[in-house]
């Protein structure tokens, strides 16, 4: 009996000195820079700070004795602003680590940031491809997907099936412009044919105009190089235009479980669309999916899942290294393979683009709906070396050629 007291004494001792130790040492603070209250706000946002904070939590709350802390800014989808957020939580907040930006436009100016204070960065929520090739820096991680994969994954199997024309709605800004020519050199080299595309503002309420060219254009297919918000009204209105019922498909090019939601099944059903995660892969992703509804009241998206996964690779990596210091951090974070609720033997190459499966998805009939969330049929599991642009092919700087 007095064993046991000693044990649990010296436990509770154990703990106390941490938690001291962790006061007297300043906190590790990891910045979210994200989408809170703009049309990405439901694919990152809260969603994302919140499992930021459960990566955190389920690590044990500190690391190298410092208590580990989330602090977030809303970007408001502006590039300069993202830049100055980036700016004042290294320079005044002493950030260590940022996590997610939103936006290909935001993250790259927020990278261009961290590149020059040498802080790491890591991409959750954004997708452009420059950002693990001309905008590559040694500290920069791109981790959930990329403008290269969703092209390639959705691309390449919708022209397998013979829908071998298309047309492009385009988002007028970085991501759209690279998720469009991305899908297009796909669409080429399948053997189909790119018969035109429109570009439209970011944050469009009215694509009626737009639709319109794409509808008069014959095109089998109507590619959307959008998200969020854009690609939730397109896809809403081109049902209102008839477009679907007068054979021509739209495929969204980067779709979420949320915009699904959003949309419906009646109007999404039949819709091709290619994610990082999927709540209802398998066990371990349900049992994260689950612990996060308590919380958020929905399923994460695949940037949310991407940043729970990405903060606690970072925090081990701390661990492991013994310090913050961002060399160390990275050379450990390359080096460990990523095995955990959203990627198996996921690894960051020397461009910092981080390669994992990516999944092809077909979303399910109302009929076949078990219910809210049950959204998605898994036609293909790719496997990230060809999903991913190959190491050959990057203009990143870093890379040895």
């Amino acid at each position: 009996m007095r064993r046991v007291l000693a044990g649990v004494l010296a436990c509770a001792f154990a703990i106390s000195a941490n938690a001291s130790l962790a006061q007297d040492k300043p906190p590790l603070k990891l910045g979210g820079i994200l989408d809170m209250s703009s049309l990405y706000a439901d694919i990152t946002g809260s969603g994302s700070e919140t499992a930021a904070k459960m990566a955190v939590e389920d690590f044990g709350g500190t690391v190298l004795g410092r208590k580990v802390e989330i602090v977030v800014g809303d970007h408001l989808n502006k590039a300069d602003l993202a830049a100055n957020i980036a700016r004042d939580m290294i320079d005044n907040q002493g950030v260590e680590m940022i996590f997610d930006v939103a936006a290909s436009a935001t993250a790259l100016a927020a990278g261009e940031i961290a590149k020059a204070r040498g802080k790491i960065i890591i991409f959750n929520g954004p997708g452009s491809i420059r950002l693990s090739n001309e905008a590559c820096g040694p500290y920069t991680v791109h981790y959930v997907f990329d403008t290269f994969a969703q092209a390639n994954v959705t691309g390449l199997a919708a022209v397998k099936s013979g829908l071998d024309t298309w047309f492009f709605l385009t988002a007028d800004y970085a991501f759209g412009q690279d998720l469009e020519k991305d899908t297009s050199n796909v669409v080429v080299k399948s053997g189909g044919k790119v018969l035109g595309s429109v570009r439209h503002p970011i944050n469009t309420s009215d694509f009626s105009s737009f639709l319109l060219q794409a509808q008069a254009s014959k095109a089998k297919v109507i590619g959307l190089a959008n998200a969020g918000g854009d690609t939730i009204n397109a896809i809403k209105q081109g049902a209102e235009f008839g477009i679907t019922k007068g054979g021509q498909k739209i495929s969204p090019l980067l779709a979420f479980v949320t915009d699904i939601d959003s949309v419906g099944l009646e109007t999404a059903q039949g819709l091709l669309l290619a994610e990082a995660f999927y709540w209802d892969l398998n066990d371990d992703s349900r049992a994260f999916s689950k612990r996060f509804m308590e919380r958020v009241k929905r399923v994460p998206t695949s940037a949310q899942a991407g940043v729970y996964s990405s903060v606690t690779h970072y925090l081990k990596a701390v661990k492991a290294a013994g310090t913050t210091d961002a060399a160390a951090v990275m050379k450990v974070m390359k080096e460990t393979p990523i095995n955990d609720m959203f990627a198996k033997n996921g690894k960051i190459r020397e461009d910092g683009r981080m390669v994992h499966d990516m999944y092809l998805f077909e979303v399910k009939k109302p009929s076949e709906s078990k219910g809210r969330w049950d959204d998605y049929k898994l036609l293909a599991t790719v496997p990230g070396d060809q999903a991913f642009q190959p190491l050959e092919a990057s203009r990143c700087p870093l890379v040895k050629k």
